[in-house]
Order: structure tokens, then sequence, then C-alpha cells
């Protein structure tokens, strides 16, 4: 572990659950937190599941509310929505044709956050009310966002990549490298309209209006089946067990297979697996589900997570390369530090053991909150926070200060 000053530590652990306590909202019996009550005031599928990873090392009865109100709109096919509207306020633009949630998903994190609560209390209970969430959840993701069973799920809105405006989407939208948040939101407004008609039916609307297979949504989902996995076998669901080990590896060949490139792992689109060779941080994500050999981990460390002239800043990690004609330090998702990517980055290299290099983006994720706070996203360069403010996601620190993930 890095040199952190336990006074900092504490200081930032007080912060984080500061700013969970004070964002945590209750309705109808539920209890959740919001992301940010000026910006985000609703609830968000994995932003829960990382508010959950975090609870559990302060509050494991808080870190259960915050994932069982999340599984409590779950739809008959099995979706959980990527937003549960338990306060309806005029914020977001999108109307997704339902009066209470969205009509999309988001990165499939909800297994992982699961586990990260049961390993430290062995409340088999609670995994076993879960249980039932999770399993139809995951079918949903195998079955419906990969109707030809080539092993490799796909997203039918930018927006459930967690990543709204990445440059990861713009060629599948149709947007030009260089553009402003308000074409991109112009632009994924047209999309759910379209989305619509189809009723957001996931085969249908992903042949006809947007067919994208993200990096890190199949990396996240790799992961997750294989703790889910762990779940099943904690409960005695030994089939299931075997079965979700065995598609987590299905979706790590697949992957491997469909998107990588020169030792690099590529979004695609269309159902002809088009390559979108745009450098974003997702070529690290597939280190978080261990997918890459070792020897393509550290290629890929050294020739572009610590290469200047790529990802390496005085802040990592930014979300786009430098290299990257997309590249906006300043940027949504286009270039800015994300706290969640650098969890993420983190969980991978101590994956294959580059402690070194995951303690830096532990340390500098520790000073952009000391210098900035509890931003939504930070400039590389020089630290300065923007976007959104009181964001849950500089919690995450947390989990990173307490060397997660659990075994």
């Amino acid at each position: 572990m890095p040199s952190i000053d336990p006074s900092a530590r504490k200081r930032l652990t007080d912060l984080s659950v500061k700013v969970l306590v004070d964002n945590r909202r209750s309705k109808d019996g539920f209890q959740y937190t919001v992301p940010s009550p000026s910006s985000y005031p609703y609830q968000w599928l994995w932003d829960s599941c990382f508010h959950a990873i975090v609870l559990s090392h302060v509050s494991l009865e808080d870190a259960k509310k915050e994932l069982l109100s999340l599984v409590s709109k779950q739809f008959e096919n099995g979706m959980i929505p990527h937003m549960i509207y338990w306060e309806r306020k005029e914020v977001i633009n999108f109307k997704w044709g339902k009066e209470h949630t969205s009509s999309i998903t988001q990165p499939p994190m909800l297994a992982l956050a699961a586990w990260e609560i049961y390993v430290k209390d062995k409340d088999a209970g609670f995994l076993k009310a879960l249980y039932p969430h999770l399993y139809h959840f995951y079918n949903y993701i195998l079955t419906e966002r990969d109707p030809r069973r080539h092993h490799v799920a796909s997203i039918i809105n930018p927006d459930e990549s967690g990543e709204d405006n990445s440059p990861r989407f713009d060629v599948p939208l149709g947007l030009p490298t260089v553009q402003t948040l308000k074409e991109s939101l112009e632009s994924r407004l047209e999309l759910v309209e379209k989305l619509k008609t189809c009723d957001f039916d996931a085969p249908f609307c992903m042949k006809h209006f947007f067919w994208a297979k993200d990096v890190p949504f199949n990396a996240i989902l790799a992961e997750n089946l294989s703790v889910l996995s762990k779940i099943a076998d904690v409960l005695g669901f030994k089939e299931d067990s075997l079965r979700y080990a065995e598609e987590g590896l299905l979706v790590s060949r697949a992957m491997r297979e469909l998107m990588m490139e020169d030792g690099l792992f590529w979004p695609t689109y269309g159902e002809d697996y088009v390559k979108t060779k745009v450098k974003t941080w997702a070529l690290f994500a597939p280190l978080f589900a261990g997918i890459p050999t070792a020897e393509e981990a550290r290629a890929l460390v050294s020739g572009y997570l610590e290469s200047p002239a790529e990802f390496k800043a005085a802040y990592p990690v930014p979300s786009v390369s430098r290299s990257d004609p997309a590249y906006d330090p300043k940027g949504f998702w286009r270039g800015s530090v994300w706290m969640a990517v650098n969890w993420f980055v983190r969980r991978g290299l101590k994956r294959y053991n580059m402690d070194d290099h995951g303690d830096r983006i532990l340390q500098s994720s520790v000073e952009l909150l000391e210098r900035s706070g509890f931003r939504e996203y930070f400039h590389p360069d020089t630290g300065e926070g923007m976007g959104a403010e009181s964001f849950t996601w500089g919690a995450l620190v947390v989990d990173m200060m307490n060397d997660g993930p659990s075994a």
C-alpha cells in the first residue's frame, strides 16, 4: 500500500461516509443513495453498486438496503433499469416511456457488489434474498443482449455503458470526433425516441437502431459471472454455479476473438463486429476480469498506461488517450479523470500484481479528493474538479484504501 497519512485516511473515510449519508434518501420503505443531489437526484444501477461496495466497509446494513432498493424495480424480463425515479424531478431530459424507471440498463455490477457485502459478514440469508434477482438479471443479459449466442453482450444506447458521450460511441451515433455536449445529448435523445418505437426490445432495437458491444460492459459481465458462480455455490445451486463459471469464460474468450487486435481490445458495432479504434480507458478494462495474459498486461501498462503520449498524466487515469483526436481534458468522458475508472483500473492492476502502478492511482485519487473535493470528474493535468458536486464516486477511495477486492 502507498504511504497515506493516517489522518488523511481517516479524513477521507469520514468525508466519504458523510457524502453517502447526505445523499441518502428513503421512499416507500426503501433506502437508496443519489449520486449528486443537484445533478443526479435519482437512483442509478452501477452507482448503487459502487455505493454498496463502499458501504460494506462502514455499514453492512446500509449496503444491503442499497441493493435491495435497486432490485425492487426489476422488470418481468429480468432487466434492472439504469434509473429509478423515486421522487420525480425535472433534471434529466430523457423520457424513457415509463413513469418510475428508465427503459435501459447499465454495466452489470450487481453480483460483485453483493459478494463484497457477503464476504464481510457471511450472511447467506442476504444472498438468498437477492439471488432470484441476480439469476433473472444475468440471464436477461446473456440472452436478450446476446441473441446470436456469440458470447458478447450488446448495449442499445451509449448510456448503458455508464459513459454517456464517450468517443467509443461517436461512429455508431454518426457524430464527429470533435463535438459539443449538446450535440451528443441531442443525438442520444433522438436515439431514445427511435428505441421507443421498438418498445426497447433489445434484439429488435439493436438490429435496427444501435448495436454496440462495449469492452468495459463485457469485462464487467465476465467478472460478475465468475462472482455469481461463487454466490450460487455458497447457496448450494451447483448447476447454476457451473453454468455461470462457464458463461464467464465464454465471454472472456469471445472478447479475445471478436474485440482483440494487436494486443488491444476494441469496442465493436453492428452485426459484423466492426471495431471502433478509439483509445479510451476501455483498453485497460479487460484487466479487471483477468482476460489478458500476464505478458499482454505488462505491454498494455508500459505501452499505454505509463506512456506520456497516451495515458500517463499528473492525475491518472484520463478517460481518453492524449494521442486520440477526441481527447479533451475538460470533456465529459472525453479525457477527464473519473474515480470509477481509477477504481476499475487499480483493481485490474492488483490482479496482475502490478501494485506499484495501482498504488500510484490510489495516491492520485487521494490527492484529487483533497485538492478538489467530491466532484464528478477531474482535469488530468491540474486536478481541477468539474461537473457535479457532492458526487459519490469519490467514496470509492475507501475501498481502494482498504485494499479491495475481497477474496
